[in-house]
């Protein structure tokens, strides 16, 4: 039996790759994003605002790099959080819970040296991709 055939996933509605990588990729019955800053894809700039601006960003743009593959944040099974100053955790936490309010996601949060942009923080996520009956 062939392995799942791996599917790029282009989302028009979500800032483009800052690099040689996908934004997210189909594969089977999950879809795996990259990780996600607060990017507003007009300008390809960090939103201004700080943590929580950039924590309500980063959570549009992986929601909507979700829809462009099939999936939804209400199908996130996992997320990890990549924060620049564990100190922003609690604020982080009360946007994040604006996305996620039942059935949350198994998450990981660690605080890491620098991010691309000089960014407050990244998010990254796994969801379950509905497939057509028979597959």
């Amino acid at each position: 039996m062939l392995p799942p055939e791996k599917e790029v996933i282009i989302a028009e509605k979500a800032p483009k790759a800052l690099g040689p990588y996908s934004v997210g990729i189909r594969i089977g019955h999950l879809v795996y994003t990259a990780g996600q800053l607060g990017i507003d894809r007009n300008t390809g700039e960090l939103v201004p605002g700080g943590l929580q601006a950039e924590t309500r960003q980063a959570l549009l743009n992986l929601q909507n790099i979700l829809e462009a593959s099939g999936s939804s944040l209400q199908n996130v099974v996992k997320t990890t959080v990549f924060l620049r100053d564990m100190g922003d955790f609690t604020a982080m936490n009360a946007i994040y819970g604006e996305f996620f309010t039942d059935k949350y996601p198994a998450r990981s949060a660690v605080q890491v040296a620098a991010l691309p942009k000089a960014a407050a923080i990244e998010i990254e996520a796994v969801a379950v991709v509905s497939m057509p009956h028979g597959d």
